[in-house]
């Protein structure tokens, strides 16, 4: 009996070591993997930031982990992630398949599609209509700064008293999105508005979490009612919003005379017809979401890491509305031209989205065939995940790596720069699509907030925490603000 249990245990033993996933030939080397799990028990499931970077460390700038049984090659360092990404972009610019992400969006979005036809028509039609309805113009510039007017009206009736700005920032930056999208905005209690927003943000974070990984590593799990089914209900009730607006757009759009990107799409599924290229109506509302997510959650946790540091460090604060002041005599409203006049307030914004690095492993790619890096093999399917934090805060491209300090993006003459370490939206084929409405929302809000208002650390809110909560993206700790007119208003 005691014989017939240990030849069991051994041949349980064997079998377990031939499910170890072993690493092919000139493969990036990474930590000893256990079978089934790969290296899931070597990350963190509140925030594996500080594990990626222990284990770079230790294996150097490219190394690899499975994600169960799946291969993943994390890339960190701009010079690594400068000839993935950027030189070498065609060949990196696939996306992985068969993840939790993909099956909660059903594979019908966008941004996760593969490196083909469809993200590439998807994509060029996006940039076009982007463009034409103000990216860059002022036209745009008169929507965001529209908007602003409400987060003003919400500031003035907290002023003197304290206010949490996490709903304010979030709502005004989905509105901005929405009415590109749909051509309208939501009052900030408007019900449609809360959900998407919840369902958005819970499912952020799950996205990069424990469960997520429990997901991708043991598929036997995926039918099991764990809390990773959540996600998949949250998605399902943003399409139902979703094609609710899309009937409505069916019922009062003129074809041909587009108010908004849906009307636009719905023009160009009349113009194609069955002409075999990827636009759907199905499609469409995934697609929606895709971009509204993408232009949401981003800028809102940007602004809200930027006056949590203006708040904490008065002085910079101070500097920025000597410079707003300055430029903007005279003027009731900024116009995006005027940054080219503020390289202080550039650079201070350019250091919040350095310190704020809202999406640290940006989207994970994959590479579209067998290809090199920094001079290992990597085979074609293989997950890429970039880490960005580590570019954001490699020594030697920053005056200050892990300081707060405007200072990385100012010469010796005061004048603004940007050093090519600076890549909060990735780069390469796959560089972020809102990247141009970003960059004109956060510079607008920030001088128009600022020109008006001034904003204090509340006297007892204790020491500030600037750790984020960590996720797809993350986000700055819940906290609260005092905010005064300023003398000169």
């Amino acid at each position: 009996m005691f014989g017939t249990v240990i030849l069991l245990f051994l041949l349980i033993l064997f079998l377990l070591f031939q499910l170890k996933f072993k690493r092919p030939k000139n493969f990036p080397p990474g930590p000893p993997t256990l079978p089934l799990l790969g290296n899931v028990l070597s990350l963190s499931q509140e925030n594996p930031l500080e594990d990626l970077e222990r284990l770079r460390l230790s294996y150097g700038n490219v190394y690899s982990l499975f994600i169960g049984s799946r291969p993943a090659v994390v890339i960190s360092g701009l010079k690594a992630i400068k000839e993935a990404i950027v030189i070498k972009g065609a060949e990196y610019a696939g996306r992985p398949q068969d993840m939790f992400v993909n099956d909660v969006t059903e594979n019908k979005g966008v941004i996760l599609a593969d490196y083909g036809l469809r993200w590439k028509e998807h994509r060029r039609f996006a940039l076009m209509t982007l463009r034409n309805f103000g990216l860059g113009k002022k036209s745009m510039e008169d929507k965001i700064n529209d908007e602003i007017e409400y987060t003003i009206k919400t500031l003035e009736q907290s002023q003197g008293g304290i206010l949490s700005p996490q709903v304010m920032f979030h709502n005004a930056a989905s509105n901005i999105i929405c009415q590109v999208l749909f051509g309208k905005r939501f009052e900030y209690n408007d019900e449609l508005i809360k959900v998407i927003v919840q369902c958005f943000t819970e499912n952020s974070k799950m996205a990069n979490g424990p469960w997520a990984m429990v997901y991708d590593s043991l598929p036997i799990t995926r039918s099991l009612p764990l809390p990773f089914r959540k996600a998949f209900t949250n998605y399902k009730t943003c399409q139902n919003i979703a094609m609710e607006l899309v009937t409505e757009h069916k019922k009062t759009r003129v074809p041909g005379e587009p108010r908004d990107f849906l009307d636009c799409y719905l023009d160009e599924l009349d113009k194609r017809g069955n002409d075999g290229s990827s636009f759907s109506e199905e499609l469409l509302t995934n697609y929606i979401l895709d971009l509204h997510f993408a232009g949401t959650d981003t800028t809102s946790n940007t602004l809200l890491t930027g006056f949590l540091y203006l708040m904490n460090y008065p002085h910079i604060q101070e500097r920025c509305q000597q410079e707003i002041d300055q430029v903007l005599q005279g003027k009731d409203r900024a116009s995006f031209e005027d940054r080219n006049s503020m390289p202080y307030v550039q650079a201070v914004i350019h250091e919040v989205q350095r310190i704020a690095n809202t999406v640290p492993l940006s989207v994970f790619h994959c590479t579209t065939k067998d290809t090199e890096l920094m001079g290992y093999s990597i085979p074609k399917g293989t997950m890429i995940i970039q880490n960005l934090t580590s570019v954001l805060r490699e020594e030697g491209q920053w005056k200050s790596t892990h300081e707060f300090n405007p200072e990385n993006f100012l010469n010796e003459h005061g004048e603004f720069v940007k050093p090519d370490a600076f890549m909060p939206f990735s780069a390469g084929p796959r560089v972020c699509l809102g990247e141009g409405l970003a960059r004109m929302e956060l510079f607008l809000f920030t001088v128009t907030l600022l020109k008006k208002f001034k904003f204090i650390w509340p006297e007892d809110a204790g020491e500030p925490d600037f750790t984020p909560v960590y996720g797809v993206t993350l986000t700055p700790k819940p906290y609260n603000m005092k905010v005064q007119l300023r003398s000169s208003e």
